[in-house]
């Protein structure tokens, strides 16, 4: 039987290549394989369900782009991400802050910066090999500014400490460019010179330009935060069977650990900040479980996972273990949606063994298997989506093939 080939419109309009991706609060803090707002954005402008547009659901939510998009057009969104860091990102990008406390605590934190002695009793203990990772300037400048944050008001504190969250990061030795733990190497350690307080504080007066372009927009509209699991379930309390009228949302590829490591991206925060499962998130993400029994059935890309499995089948089962988990996810999500009411999925067909795995076939297959008819596909080249474009599938050095040049942008209607 031939496969079932789906609609694919090939169109630059998507790109986007030109924009500025940093806009309102998009600016306030890196993330893994970022969904650019120009996209959510259009998205939820041109492609809005038949009747009403009152609430948005963002299943992967990430860094929170749909959200913010959905709160600057005065509609109520919904999102929920197993990594804390994401939900501390999204949550303090959909907040309006009181800008005169900001600038009023911005100034004590300049004060404090200047006035600067080393702190006595540092205590890291929670951060894994934190000798290994950071300088110990480096580190005591970095403790020196969590204790004066967390001594700031509730209301704007996560203001700051989110800045806090890339410096953590980027003041490590880990390599630029990786979303891995990767320490720099050896010999060129001695060129790291980070500078801890410059970084901090021109990351604040980047988010608070942000911030005040984000509080011009005026509206009421609610933004909800959420930590449950799409692959078990969408409790009621959050969302009632039938209530959502549109989703946006670009969900992971893979599972993390071969794919785009959100979790060792994210580790950084979620160990400074003692944040819950901080060295788990890979495992507890979608396909982060290997299993061997599985309720997905697919002819869309039955060929491509014969060739894994072909190849190598403990791969093919981590292969499958996500798909499996997906699918899960997608049949669960297709339920908190309304009759005419849409989903926009932007997906990348990644490469598992120098086999491309046509991932937006599969979206659409299984959105089809829960009463939904597709629109359009759209593709779009990735010019700047911060992701790794090259993986090595035998995990031999110099070995490398493309992964991802495209995006997928799913739009199917509910039935």
């Amino acid at each position: 039987m031939k496969i079932k080939e789906y609609k694919r419109t090939y169109t630059d309009e998507w790109d986007f290549r030109t924009s500025d991706t940093k806009e309102y609060t998009h600016s306030y803090h890196t993330y893994p394989a970022m969904m650019i707002p120009q996209i959510a954005r259009k998205l939820i402008q041109d492609y809005k369900p038949k009747g009403k547009l009152e609430n948005i659901l963002d299943p992967y939510m990430g860094s929170g782009t749909t959200l913010v998009e959905a709160k600057i057009q005065g509609i109520n969104a919904i999102g929920t991400d197993l990594n804390p860091l994401a939900r501390f990102i999204s949550s303090v990008k959909t907040t309006n802050f009181n800008e005169g406390l900001i600038e009023k605590y911005f100034s004590k934190t300049i004060n404090a910066i200047e006035n600067y002695k080393r702190p006595e009793n540092v205590d890291l203990d929670h951060i894994t090999n934190v000798d290994f990772w950071y300088s110990k300037e480096n580190a005591e400048e970095l403790y020196y500014l969590t204790n004066i944050i967390n001594t700031y008001p509730e209301t704007i504190r996560d203001f700051f400490l989110l800045a806090l969250s890339e410096c953590v990061r980027e003041v490590s030795y880990t390599r630029n460019g990786e979303f891995k733990r990767y320490r720099i190497a050896k010999e060129k350690l001695h060129l790291h010179n980070p500078q801890t307080f410059k970084l901090f504080i021109n990351k604040i007066e980047r988010n608070i330009k942000g911030l005040e372009d984000f509080n011009k927009i005026n509206n009421k509209s609610k933004v909800v935060i959420a930590d449950f699991n799409t692959v078990n379930e969408i409790p009621k309390h959050y969302i009632k069977e039938g209530s959502v009228d549109l989703v946006v949302t670009s969900p992971p590829y893979g599972d993390s650990k071969t794919t785009v490591a959100y979790g060792q991206f994210s580790r950084w925060a979620n160990e400074w900040f003692k944040f819950e499962n901080a060295k788990k998130i890979d495992n507890l993400l979608m396909g982060g479980t290997k299993i061997k029994d599985f309720t997905l059935k697919t002819e869309s890309i039955k060929n491509e996972l014969k060739e894994i499995k072909a190849i190598d089948e403990k791969r093919y089962y981590e292969v499958l273990s996500f798909l499996d988990d997906y699918y899960k996810s997608i049949t669960n999500v297709s339920k908190a949606i309304r009759k005419e009411g849409r989903i926009c999925y932007v997906v990348g067909n990644r490469n598992v063994k120098g086999v491309q795995i046509p991932l937006d076939y599969f979206t659409i297959e299984a959105f089809e298997a829960n009463d939904f008819k597709h629109i359009d596909t759209f593709v779009r080249s990735i010019p700047n989506k911060r992701m790794p474009n090259k993986t090595s599938p035998s995990n031999k050095k110099g070995a490398n093939v493309t992964t991802m040049v495209n995006e997928f942008i799913i739009i199917m209607e509910k039935i």
